[in-house]
C-alpha cells in the first residue's frame, strides 16, 4: 500500500480509471465526514462521464447539516458494484459499514491513528480537517466551485471548533480564507452550527451537566448519560455532539471524557488540553488525534465503561507529572 501526502497524479489516474465513484463518510457522521465527501462529490459530478454517489451507512444523518449542497443525494446504500471508493475522514475501515474487500480505496483523512487501509492513502495528522487534506488535494485538479467551497468550510469549521482547536495555525486560516474567496458564506454556514439546535439537544445537556464528576484533584472531568436519559430527552447522536467541551473548559482540567450509552454499547469521546491521549483510546480499540479521540465499548454498561477508561489513564501514566 502506498502513503503519500499529496500524490496528485496517481489520484488524477485513479479517477480517470473509474466511470463510476463511491464517496462513502463513516457511520454516525459529523460535519466533518459529510462536508468532506459532499465537496469532492459536489467537484466530480461536473465530469459528465462519470457517475458519482455518496453514501453513508447509518440510518440517520445531522438534521442541522441539511444545508450542505448535495446533502440530499446522500445514499444509505452503495449501488455501484465496481466503483472507486473514496473514503473521508475515516481512521478504520470498519466504521465505514460496509464490506470493500477487494475495492479500490483512496482514504483521505487526518486521524493520527488512522490505519493506511486504502489502496492510496492521503493522511495529514498536522491537518486540522479531513476537508482541509481534501482542499489541498483536490485544488490543482479541478477548479473548485461555491458548493463544494461551502462544504470545505463547513468541515473546517466545525471539526475546529469554531477555529479554536490546538490544530489552528496561519496555514488553517490561508485555506479558510481561500474558501471563503471561492464563494463559502462564513456567517450563514456558521448560523446553521449555533442557531438550529433542537430542543432535546438542550435536554440531554442539562442530564450530562448534572452527572459531572471530577477525578485526580480535579484534573479529569467525567460526565455521562444513560439509554434512559437518551430516551427521555429525545435525543439523537448528533445531538451530543460537543457535549465533551463543556469539561473540558473547566479551569483545572486537563482531560475530559464522555460516555454515552448507545444500545448495549458505550460510545467514548475523550479531549486532552496538552496530554496525548492516543494511548488511552488506543489500548481500548479507539482512535482519534493528540488530544481528541474516541472509543466504542461492545457489551459495556456505562459505570464499567467509565471506569475501564479512568483506569486505562491511571495506568499509562498520562496525568503524571511533566
Amino acid at each position: 500500500m502506498e502513503v503519500s501526502p499529496f500524490p496528485y497524479e496517481e489520484v488524477k489516474a485513479k479517477i480517470a480509471d473509474y466511470a463510476t465513484i463511491t464517496i462513502l463518510t463513516h457511520i454516525n457522521p459529523d460535519a466533518d465526514t459529510l462536508g468532506t465527501a459532499l465537496g469532492i462529490y459536489a467537484l466530480l459530478i461536473e465530469d459528465k462521464t462519470k457517475r458519482v454517489e455518496v453514501v453513508n451507512a447509518s440510518n440517520a444523518l445531522p438534521l442541522y447539516l441539511d444545508f450542505l449542497p448535495y446533502y440530499h443525494k446522500i445514499k444509505h446504500q452503495m449501488e455501484y458494484a465496481q466503483s472507486l471508493i473514496i473514503a473521508c475522514d475515516c481512521g478504520s475501515i470498519d466504521r465505514l459499514g460496509f464490506d470493500l474487500r477487494g475495492r479500490d480505496i483512496l482514504n483521505i483523512d487526518h486521524h493520527q491513528s488512522n490505519e493506511n487501509y486504502g489502496t492510496l492513502n492521503v493522511v495529514m495528522p498536522t491537518y486540522a480537517s479531513a476537508s482541509q487534506v481534501a482542499f489541498e488535494l483536490f485544488a490543482p485538479l479541478y477548479p473548485i466551485n461555491a458548493k463544494s467551497a461551502t462544504c470545505f468550510y463547513a468541515s473546517l469549521l466545525s471539526d475546529t471548533r469554531y477555529f479554536t482547536t490546538s490544530s489552528m495555525n496561519a496555514e488553517v486560516f490561508d485555506v479558510a480564507q481561500k474558501l471563503v474567496n471561492l464563494g463559502a458564506n462564513p456567517l450563514e454556514i456558521s448560523s446553521h452550527f449555533t442557531q438550529r439546535r433542537a430542543l432535546s439537544s438542550l435536554r440531554i445537556l442539562e442530564r450530562a451537566l448534572g452527572s459531572l464528576s471530577l477525578y485526580q484533584e480535579a484534573r479529569i472531568a467525567v460526565m455521562s448519560v444513560s439509554r434512559e436519559d437518551i430516551e427521555a430527552s429525545g435525543a439523537s447522536i448528533a445531538d451530543m455532539e460537543g457535549i465533551v467541551d463543556y469539561g473540558k473548559s473547566l479551569s483545572t482540567v486537563e482531560i475530559a471524557i464522555f460516555a454515552m450509552q448507545i444500545g448495549a454499547n458505550t460510545r467514548i469521546s475523550v479531549r486532552s488540553k496538552k496530554r496525548d491521549i492516543t494511548p488511552v483510546v488506543g489500548a481500548l480499540g479507539g482512535g482519534g488525534h493528540k488530544v481528541a479521540g474516541g472509543v466504542v465499548l461492545v457489551e459495556s454498561e456505562l459505570k464499567e465503561s467509565i471506569d475501564k477508561i479512568l483506569d486505562a489513564i491511571k495506568l499509562l501514566g498520562v496525568m503524571d507529572e511533566k
